[in-house]
């Protein structure tokens, strides 16, 4: 446990050190302020283009903007900040590869899966923080201007987001283990993602896939049922746990 703990302890230590932390606290901060700022700001931007538009015969009429508008404008940025995220910890493994540190690591005792796990962790803790955060900021600020009540099922869509956060997470703890280099841990990522949302088109699967979490702001309008989504909530916790294992076992095959 002391071997666990500590490892946690570096893995925040070197967030710190090398700026990530602050730049992930400003992503999300900012994002989450942004949300109701840009909807509240609509009705005056609109106003302003009315008169361009007016000039080459279209008309606009008086926007209004609610909560909806916010939490629709939440749900358009966030998968932007989660890019930035996976992005900004696409060398979770590789960097230790490169500086040499796991051969330290394990020469001294620690256990491989330790490793892993930590990892995971460490990684689940602040997105955890940093996701609920700027849903936080989102939420405040909507129950400021508006009401949040006009939302249905706010807090359930945004636990799918989160979700499917977490399986992209264990996804690129995977690859990681596989993969030495950033890119090819990206690419990876990428084509995995895409795969799984081509799978996303078949109306037939589509509802087991966790891809299909990222849709659940459906449901903020009223437009779908909450049962509709337990089957790929339960796909998501599978492959995740999945992801995590697997990764585990490979690595303590690998050669390092």
């Amino acid at each position: 446990m002391n071997q666990f703990t500590a490892f946690i302890r570096k893995e925040f230590m070197e967030l710190t050190r090398t700026g990530k932390l602050f730049i992930l606290t400003v992503l999300f901060v900012l994002s989450g302020i942004m949300n109701p700022a840009l909807a509240k700001l609509t009705p005056w931007m609109m106003e302003i283009m009315s008169e361009d538009f007016a000039e080459t015969g279209f008309t606009i009429t008086s926007v209004k903007v609610d909560a909806l508008t916010s939490w629709s404008q939440f749900y358009k940025n966030i998968p932007i900040v989660l890019i930035v995220f996976l992005l900004l910890y696409s060398n979770t493994l590789t960097l230790e590869y490169q500086k040499g540190t796991l051969i330290n690591l394990i020469t001294k005792g620690m256990k491989r899966w330790k490793i892993i796990v930590s990892k995971a962790v460490s990684i689940s803790l602040l997105w955890t923080a940093g996701y609920w955060l700027c849903f936080g900021i989102t939420y405040g600020y909507n129950a400021y201007f508006w009401d949040n009540r006009i939302a249905s099922h706010l807090f359930f869509s945004g636990f799918c987001f989160y979700l499917s956060g977490f399986w992209l997470i264990s996804l690129l703890l995977l690859l990681s283990v596989f993969f030495r280099t950033n890119s090819a841990v990206i690419i990876s990522s990428g084509g995995t993602f895409l795969t799984f949302y081509l799978l996303g088109l078949l109306p037939g699967i589509k509802k087991y896939l966790p891809v299909y979490l990222t849709g659940a702001s459906g449901l903020l309008t009223g437009s779908g049922e909450i049962s509709g989504y337990i089957p790929a909530i339960l796909i998501t916790l599978i492959l995740s746990a999945g992801n995590i294992a697997a990764a585990i076992i490979c690595f303590n095959k690998s050669s390092i």
